[in-house]
């Protein structure tokens, strides 16, 4: 079996269309980044975090996911997207696991916990990045 992995809106691997399914079944809020860094879906759970469905936003690249969310550290300062949990898993090419601010296209501002792994496929062929997150309860000198 050949993988063939995603080019926005062509055909994905297995083990992505696999991800999705398992995201799609799930109460846990997920998304999924293809191997160039494509934002390809993400789950309803997802959808309370991020503040807007995934059929309204559809793929998109990372960069501009990662512009609306504003990412912080806890204490409020700025994180580049190389070092959250999803930008480790995809340039890095490891687990990856942190606490931070994120605020949503609906303009909330939620502290979430995340968890971020690379995608290898039988072949360790990089097919994508996996992301996991909840949100926490915020303390009050957060908000």
């Amino acid at each position: 079996m050949t993988a063939v992995t995603s080019t926005g809106s062509g055909a994905k691997s297995l083990p992505l269309i696999l991800a999705r399914e398992l995201a799609a079944n799930l109460s846990t809020a997920m998304f999924l980044l293809d191997a160039t860094g494509t934002l390809v879906y993400f789950n309803d759970a997802a959808e309370l975090i991020i503040g807007k469905p995934f059929s309204e936003l559809g793929e998109i690249s990372a960069a501009e996911f990662g512009e609306v969310l504003h990412l912080a550290d806890p204490d409020g300062a700025a994180l580049r997207r190389r070092d959250s949990p999803a930008g480790v898993a995809f340039l890095e090419r490891r687990p990856a696991h942190r606490v931070l601010l994120v605020t949503g296209y609906d303009g909330e501002r939620r502290l979430v916990e995340a968890t971020a792994y690379p995608l290898f496929g039988a072949a360790e062929e990089m097919h994508g990045v996996v992301s996991v997150f909840w949100q926490l309860a915020t303390p009050e000198s957060t908000e």
